[in-house]
């Protein structure tokens, strides 16, 4: 049984050059484990609440040194020597200590760095492969590997805004083994490269999240060249590679308004132009197609893209239980982009899995845009057995680090990738 000796905490930057929190969970048993948080910049407005210093002469005001003192002080106080027999009783007991909605008071990045980092504490002390001690917590041994949806164009806030649309990502459908999908990603990816410095004279720069980032004169551009790079790669769009999107639409919509490719759209018109989008390429995931608030339109989005695309929430949901509830009862969606720090503890996400799950949804489990070289999110992608992965690109060892530790498993465990 688990039992907490000491806890501590450091500030560290992640990939963006920002600062994080990095927690230790020492057991009573001598196994310890070490856990980072990821942090986004595309954030939806329910997310739970990280805190920061608000130091403008340090980092901007990002530090966290408020938060490593929660761990090291309040926290180390009052779970350090106590009984706390599972992940849920340690998770449930932070909340309460908390004492916010949105976990405000403690910051949602010192409570998931401590529940990930006893997350590990506890695998090691039973000589558990991290993946496993998270199925375990799901009650359901994994079958298969996660689908990669990888990261090959970026825009939006990952990007610097060159384009409205956040994300345009390869899915290997051909590919079955991880090791095959990287492969087949990485011929995409030199092919975009050249695809850039022929079309745009643009050098292989990179994103937030490892994509590149050419001066694309719109969403069409994005997709259009998305399809050739895949071609260039010697392989076949909708057969060997389908598209996913991450629109982050909430990021383009103004005063009732979608502002895309200097248009001026209302949701009935952006749900057209995305359905045009399916026309053209073979896209099948559509990720916060519309704002995240705009509870009237997304049930029209999912009627029109039934069958034919997942509607995957972000920022509609925040790996919120009452968001997903809501959406569930409205039929507003068909699958959950699952980020376990938009909720801040181990335990809520995976009442959240849950809830997808019961409902019939697909679960893409999603690392974030400033990330660190920490690899638990590969772990807890195959251990709650998500459809999909979301990393980033095949660049930036932060990505790299999670892609390669996918690999481990597959080589621990034979799992493959779906059928």
């Amino acid at each position: 049984m688990p039992m907490i000796d000491r806890l501590t905490a450091r500030e560290i930057l992640d990939s963006r050059g920002c600062p994080t929190v990095e927690a230790t969970c020492e057991l009573k048993s001598g196994a310890r484990g070490t856990a980072s948080v990821p942090c986004g910049a595309s954030t939806g407005s329910a997310e739970a609440s990280e805190v920061r210093d608000r130091d403008s002469k340090r980092y901007g005001g990002l530090g966290c040194r408020k938060a490593v003192r929660h761990i090291n002080e309040e926290l180390n106080r009052a779970l350090g020597g106590n009984d706390l027999a599972t992940q849920r009783d340690l998770d449930h007991r932070m909340v309460e200590l908390d004492g916010t909605p949105n976990k405000g008071r403690l910051g949602a990045n010192a409570l998931l760095a401590v529940s990930l980092a006893y997350a590990r504490a506890a695998a090691r002390e039973r000589n558990l492969p991290l993946f496993q001690y998270f199925a375990e917590l799901l009650g359901k041994f994994p079958r298969c590997l996660p689908r990669p949806t990888i990261n090959l164009f970026s825009g939006g806030k990952h990007a610097g805004g060159q384009v409205e649309i956040q994300d345009v990502m390869v899915v290997p459908l051909g590919a079955g083994s991880m090791e095959t999908a990287l492969e087949m990603t990485h011929a995409i990816y030199q092919g975009a490269v050249e695809l850039g410095r022929r079309k745009y004279g643009a050098r292989p720069l990179t994103a937030d999240e490892g994509g590149l980032a050419p001066p694309f004169p719109g969403p069409e551009a994005m997709l259009e060249d998305t399809l050739q790079s895949i071609t260039a790669a010697g392989l076949e769009p909708g057969r060997d590679v389908a598209i996913a999107i991450d629109l982050a639409a909430s990021h383009f919509f103004r005063k009732g308004r979608y502002h895309l490719g200097g248009q001026a759209l209302d949701s009935s018109a952006m749900i057209e132009h995305i359905a045009g989008w399916l026309q053209r390429a073979p896209i099948i995931s559509i990720e916060d197609g519309l704002a995240e608030e705009d509870w009237e339109g997304w049930p029209k989005l999912l009627r029109k893209l039934a069958g034919r695309a997942l509607v995957l929430g972000d920022d509609l949901l925040c790996t919120n239980a009452r968001r997903i509830e809501r959406a569930i009862a409205a039929r507003a969606a068909n699958a959950l982009l699952l980020k376990v720090n938009q909720v801040g503890t181990v335990t809520e996400a995976l009442e959240s899995c849950r809830l997808a799950r019961a409902a019939g949804w697909k679960v893409s489990i999603s690392a974030r845009s400033g990330e660190t070289e920490d690899d638990w999110l590969a772990d807890l992608a195959v251990g709650w057995s998500g459809d999909y992965v979301k990393i980033g690109s095949i660049t930036h060892c932060e990505r790299l680090a999670k892609y390669n530790r996918l690999l481990a498993i597959e080589s621990l465990t034979g799992l493959s990738l779906p059928g």
